[in-house]
């Protein structure tokens, strides 16, 4: 069992002294996967590694439901506050522009970037990806998952594999989905059958 193993356990079992212990162990390796996240977004992000951060840690270690058993289960949960983070930012973005009506995107000129980690993003494509990656998790949440820590956090696809306990080629299948079922979804509008 590593150190952050045991230390989830513990905070799971209510030792307030433990969440103390984890950051130290896990913040690094957070801040990098943050950073790599907000490299992506688009010039002018005011939001910065580590406040993504943070914010992050003071929702996972706030939340009433804290039940992770492995160090991959802990990043899992990192990915799913990271992207509710950014999506909540990008909504709070778009409210205040004038005109903040919800424009359906085309995913060849504008989300893109977003199913293959390699272009800048935009608070719409962002809100896009969320609704259809709500969708995704309702029918297929393994795949969502895997959406969440390649995109959100920005792991390599060995290190979905590792965290997720499958071959690297499974890892691939599910993602070359995900990018399909997504890609469909958003260009769509989720409109016909996949």
């Amino acid at each position: 069992m590593t150190d952050v193993t045991r230390i989830l356990n513990a905070i799971e079992k209510g030792d307030l002294r433990a969440t103390d212990e984890l950051l130290p162990l896990v913040y690094e390796e957070l801040r990098l996967l943050a950073a790599q996240k907000l490299s992506q977004e688009t010039p002018g992000q005011t939001l910065q590694a580590t406040a993504l951060v943070h914010e992050a840690y003071l929702r996972l270690v706030e939340a009433k439901d804290q039940n992770w058993n492995s160090r991959g289960h802990f990043f899992k949960a990192a990915a799913e506050a990271m992207r509710r983070i950014l999506v909540d930012n990008a909504r709070r973005k778009k409210s205040l522009r004038a005109g903040g009506e919800r424009q359906r995107i085309d995913i060849e000129e504008s989300a893109l970037w977003a199913l293959t980690l390699s272009d800048e993003s935009s608070s719409e494509d962002l809100l896009a990806l969320d609704e259809a990656l709500e969708k995704l998790s309702k029918t297929d949440p393994r795949n969502a998952e895997l959406v969440k820590l390649r995109y959100f956090t920005g792991l390599s696809l060995d290190q979905v594999a590792k965290i997720e306990g499958v071959s690297r080629r499974t890892a691939t299948r599910w993602w070359t989905y995900a990018r399909a079922w997504l890609h469909r979804e958003i260009r769509d509008g989720g409109d016909s059958d996949f």
